[in-house]
């Protein structure tokens, strides 16, 4: 499932290549049919993102919310690019350009109340200028829940997946297994503040780095890494690896169905880190 970033510079794409014209909205596949079709002429308004939560403005108070799940895929390029009958949900087009929206989570119209509301019961958002971090406190702070689940749960952090998670608590030297309300208040600021400079160079690079400069493989001499993911990073999908901080073998288990991975001697058990 793609974490915020790439969701924040899709909304951005879409905006740079729609916003303020009118567009041709159509649903190949027919599962978005009577929505494309009170869409299309209308004027794109722009796109905006919670977490992994995409909204598309349009004009006349109709906004098209996407989820992408696991297998949904944006596409952008030619609108000449032959529309799949069976796979293609939505495509908005003008003037050449398209964007091809196949196997989402969901993709529904709703108006721009709604769309404020689903935002409101959203976690603050890392990427967004009007994110509150004092929401994921109060519940971080008063919970029993690994902070490694914390992490996860899009209700406190939105945007926050599977490799934030595990970059950013080893970067802070925290046990994934410690329950948030053992977490001290500064260490959570540090977090939050290094998950926002994270994920803002994730929205404009296009990939998560997340080593030190001290720790690339320029600086190092190690082989870059190899991952369809992309990035440098320090534990996430390496488990059996040396730590490139101490050398012990990154290690990983399964926490709420997804994988966790963490170096056991720079995060030991039962550590609370310390703030960067």
């Amino acid at each position: 499932m793609p974490e915020g970033h790439v969701i924040h510079r899709q909304a951005a794409e879409i905006s740079r290549l729609f916003a303020g014209r009118h567009v041709r909205v159509t649903s190949p596949q027919g599962r978005f049919a009577d929505a494309a079709e009170l869409l299309t002429g209308t004027v794109l308004v722009g796109a905006d993102a919670v977490g992994k939560h995409l909204f598309i403005d349009f004009a006349g108070d109709r906004v098209v919310w996407v989820h992408l799940g696991l297998i949904g895929k944006w596409r952008f390029g030619p609108d000449d690019v032959p529309a799949s009958p069976e796979t293609l949900r939505l495509r908005i087009a003008v003037d050449g350009h398209a964007a091809d929206l196949r196997g989402p989570a969901w993709c529904r119209l709703v108006t721009g109340a709604e769309r404020d509301e689903a935002i409101a019961s959203s976690g603050p958002d890392p990427l967004r200028p009007d994110a509150d971090p004092e929401r994921a406190w109060a519940k971080v702070h008063r919970s029993k829940r690994a902070i490694g689940a914390l992490l996860m749960d899009q209700a406190i952090f939105a945007g926050v997946g599977n490799i934030y998670r595990a970059e950013v608590l080893f970067r802070h030297r925290i046990d994934p297994a410690l329950p948030g309300v053992q977490l001290d208040r500064a260490t959570f600021d540090s977090m939050w503040a290094d998950l926002v400079t994270l994920m803002a160079l994730g929205v404009r690079d296009g990939r998560i780095d997340t080593v030190e400069d001290e720790d690339t493989p320029e600086a190092t001499g190690r082989p870059p890494r190899v991952d369809r993911h992309g990035g440098e990073v320090y534990v996430y999908r390496r488990a059996g690896d040396p730590c490139l901080r101490c050398g012990t073998p990154v290690a990983r288990a399964t926490l709420q169905g997804r994988n966790l991975y963490w170096c056991p001697s720079c995060q030991p058990e039962g550590s609370r880190g310390r703030p960067r």
